[in-house]
């Protein structure tokens, strides 16, 4: 009976430990469940230079004058940008600080090259064989050992911010239709899924990183969305990068139809939607303009009105993060 009891306490105790790792998730997401059909975050990316981590988001407050509810960065590819990469985190810790949703992108380099690597060829047009595909997804092999150790090299930043409380819209294999990119392109269970699913569970059942918010995410090119679906184990929030067909109500409505109650974004854009498309549309969370093609697409009145729309969340507007710590 001793030795039940202890069981049964040690087991308690697991159980407690696992729910206080857990959570550290519980305030982006619960958050954007509740705006869902009636606000939308206004964000921003911010890409190269990473030494210049805000560079766009103070454009938007310059132009507004309003900061965006949420910041993105990227851990980018390029050597000046990985030197810069503590720089990018401690902006997140930063925005977050101020109360922003923090969104972080991975433009990962090839397994089979090294870091740095060149955006085309590169990122872009230099794919894998479908035998290194084999290879990059069956555990243990040359190729799949490249691409966990360079998950442990991300894993650094993220484990930083997990200590300081930051949750992260982690969004990695970012449009996964876009056949362009090396992980891209590639529908079915054995596909860019696949990949998608390894990197989740290394990255959280080896790595413990519990403050991430999965985002999967697709573009606007193809209408096979559920082929390249990870499963609804992986993903906490749908993303849908906007380029080429615009903000088409049919492309809602056939988003809706895949990724069901779960809270769907802008994942990015160019053209900046308007205050009326979303109205109509209400169940996008969040926008995100890419960089300076939010200054090439849209004109500062443009952006100054869908700012101050009403249904648009800025960071003066946002919940603040801080006093709902654990």
């Amino acid at each position: 009976m001793r030795n039940l009891t202890l069981t049964l306490l040690l087991a308690s105790c697991f159980l407690l430990a696992c729910s206080a790792a857990f959570a550290q998730s519980t305030r982006v997401l619960p958050y954007l469940k509740s705006i869902a059909g009636t606000k939308t975050v206004a964000g921003q990316h911010n890409r190269e230079p990473n030494k210049d981590p805000d560079r766009w988001s103070e454009y938007i407050s310059n132009t507004t004058g309003k900061y965006p509810g949420l910041w993105s960065g990227d851990f980018l590819f390029q050597q000046e940008n990985m030197d810069n990469r503590w720089t990018m985190i401690q902006e997140a810790k930063k925005q977050w600080d101020r109360g922003a949703l923090v969104n972080i992108m991975w433009h990962a380099c090839p397994p089979d090259e090294g870091e740095p690597c060149g955006w085309d060829p590169g990122l872009l047009n230099a794919p894998l064989s479908d035998h290194e595909w084999k290879e990059l997804t069956t555990n243990g092999t040359p190729l799949n050992k490249a691409w966990k150790s360079r998950m442990d090299d991300i894993a650094v930043y993220l484990q930083y911010l997990k200590e300081n409380g930051v949750e992260v819209l982690f969004r990695p294999l970012h449009e996964m239709n876009q056949g362009k990119f090396w992980w891209g392109g590639r529908p079915g269970p054995e596909g860019t899924a696949k990949l998608y699913r390894i990197t989740h569970d290394y990255m959280v059942k080896e790595k413990g990183l519990t403050n991430l918010i999965w985002v999967w995410d697709m573009q606007d090119m193809s209408r096979d969305f559920a082929a390249y679906n990870p499963g609804e184990a992986y993903w906490d929030v749908f993303a849908f990068d906007v380029y080429d067909q615009g903000f088409d109500k049919s492309w809602y409505d056939y988003i809706l139809s895949i990724v069901g109650d779960k809270p769907i974004a802008i994942g990015e854009c160019a053209k900046l939607p308007s205050p009326a498309m979303l109205k109509a549309q209400p169940r996008w969370v969040f926008f995100m303009a890419w960089s300076e093609l939010v200054q090439e697409s849209n004109t500062a009145a443009e952006i100054k009105a869908l700012y101050h729309s009403p249904r648009v969340v800025t960071l003066d507007k946002m919940p603040g993060w801080q006093h709902h710590a654990e």
